[in-house]
């Protein structure tokens, strides 16, 4: 900046924004560091108003998760924990003060905002999924993915590394937030705040306790109706039922304790994006790839041939099937695409780009790999639509097509970043474009899909998979129950939990259907039946 000229106007921004990227460096945690880079933790323990959040929603969540089925408690433990760091940001930040525009790294944050609250909003969805579909192996996917989401929404990482770091530091995270909750515990029993000393908390919870025990008894005695609600509302209290609580108060404490810690005291994850990139000379990386696109280009070609062709010159040239000829290839076509987005990536890291031609030349071999590899996903996509339809559909050819084509959007961003040779944008978005994929997926019920499939194969080559669909979910009733009835009432029987009985925690849409449309039409015993 000029020596003459003014300083620009300082602009406001929220007080949940306006936070330093780096935290005070005094504290009583031990920093740690990162490629150079200190993550000191908080400056001071988390306030008592902190600790009772994140205490309410460890306890909300040890009441509501069922640790054995999608349910719709998760999704309340969901809100329940946004809520709750929500409360604890606000509590542990500084005093607003003016965000200026040659502070370059508290700019960068404040722009950071609308994209930790998109995460957020994700795991909240991702979470959701368990109170509309009951396929566990779907909600699984979901659960692991939320627990992605949470760490970019508490961090900000934006870059591939720092992704990958932020995600590291989640796991140490709850460790490091351990001695800051508990000193701001501490507060507590020193009458910080007034009126939440411990006794008077003790006394509070018992009172409540025996209140809601003395009248929820009579209430309960004095209706049938209203016991009825009260039985499915508490669970029965016994040994393992208090376990259950304990374990996912502990781990849903931990968990909530490192992301207070983190968005108190977020790491500097800006510098990790590499600087001062080792370059190659242009003979050593475009020669290879040169190649690489030319035995693309062959390959496209008698892709080509064979769409064209169809299944006569497979036939004719391979002696196969058009089926065995599809089956034998996706699976190789997929590794294809997963490698060739590796090259594209090391590529674009270490090919020089400081003259035009430099970069001509990256933009043209670059460019020609991705629109190749595409070619190469339709193809790939093309024979698992052949695969399913002669062999039927499954869980693993489901999503294996999903990832597929998910990885085709991915190479479709990367020539869209290749036009200004700027693609610091597409991890994020690459990312952000799974956990809608994975949405999407859900919305589109996996499992019903599935068996739709499978019903609609059998409406026409009369060839079921029995047993295989009997593995299914509930997710999967509507569609099975269009089946004859000799071969339904040998396929539901061995689908589970439709007819076990959800309390509130677990209630699922997916698995209320199906016991609505089984009361509807039961199945009937089948001693006969085969695979």
């Amino acid at each position: 900046m000029p020596q003459n000229s003014a300083p620009p106007s300082p602009v406001a921004v929220p007080a949940t924004l306006a936070q330093p990227v780096v935290a005070p460096l005094h504290g009583p945690w031990p920093a740690i560091s990162l490629w150079g880079r200190r993550w000191p933790g908080p400056g001071r323990p988390a306030s008592p108003a902190t600790v009772g959040a994140l205490t309410g929603a460890a306890v909300v969540a040890a009441l509501s998760i069922p640790l054995d089925r999608a349910g719709i408690g998760w999704l309340v433990t969901a809100f329940a924990g946004l809520i709750a760091l929500t409360l604890a940001r606000r509590l542990t930040s500084p005093p607003s003060t003016p965000l200026t525009a040659w502070q370059p790294e508290r700019v960068a944050l404040a722009r950071l905002g609308w994209e930790r609250y998109a995460w957020s909003v994700a795991t909240v969805a991702l979470l959701g999924v368990g109170t509309l579909r009951a396929a566990g192996w779907l909600f699984l996917l979901c659960l692991a993915t939320a627990v992605g989401t949470t760490t970019l929404a508490v961090t900000g990482g934006r870059s591939l590394r720092a992704m990958v770091v932020a995600l590291l530091l989640a796991l140490v995270a709850p460790l490091r937030a351990l001695p800051w909750v508990v000193r701001g515990a501490g507060g507590l029993s020193r009458g910080k705040p007034a009126g939440l000393q411990v006794p008077r908390v003790v006394a509070t919870v018992a009172v409540s306790l025996i209140l809601l025990l003395v009248f929820g008894g009579l209430f309960a005695s004095a209706d049938a109706a209203f016991a009825d609600v009260l039985s499915r509302a508490v669970p029965d209290i016994n040994a393992g039922t208090v376990i259950r609580w304990i374990f996912v108060f502990v781990v849903a404490g931990g968990m909530l304790g490192g992301s207070a810690f983190l968005r108190a005291a977020p790491p500097d994850l800006s510098g990790l994006p590499g600087r001062g990139k080792r370059r190659v000379a242009a003979f050593e990386w475009a020669v290879p790839l040169g190649l690489l696109v030319t035995l693309f280009a062959a390959f496209v070609g008698v892709q080509l041939a064979v769409l064209f062709g169809g299944s006569r010159h497979v036939l004719d040239t391979t002696g196969l099937t058009y089926a065995d000829y599809a089956r034998g290839g996706f699976w190789q076509l997929a590794v294809v695409t997963g490698l060739t987005l590796l090259v594209i990536a090391g590529a674009a890291r270490w090919a020089p780009r400081e003259t035009r031609g430099e970069r001509t030349l990256i933009r043209v071999l670059l460019g020609s790999l991705a629109g190749l590899t595409l070619v190469i996903v339709s193809s790939a996509l093309h024979r698992m639509d052949l695969y399913s339809d002669t062999y039927g559909l499954t869980r693993l050819r489901l999503l294996v097509a999903a990832c597929e084509l998910w990885l085709g959007v991915v190479v479709l961003l990367v020539l869209v970043a290749g036009i200004k040779l700027r693609g610091g944008w597409v991890p994020r978005v690459a990312v952000a474009l799974g956990v809608v994929a994975l949405l999407g997926l859900a919305a589109a019920n996996p499992d019903g899909l599935i068996a739709e499939r499978n019903v609609t194969r059998y409406q026409q080559q009369h060839r079921i998979d029995r047993a295989y669909l009997a593995g299914l979910s509930v997710d999967a009733v509507p569609a099975l129950n269009r089946l004859p009835a000799d071969v339904r009432d040998c396929v539901l029987p061995g689908i589970d939990r439709y007819d076990d009985p959800d309390d509130w925690r677990g209630w699922n849409y997916g698995r209320e259907r199906a016991r609505d449309i089984l009361k509807a039409h039961p199945w009937t015993y089948q001693p006969d039946c085969i695979s």
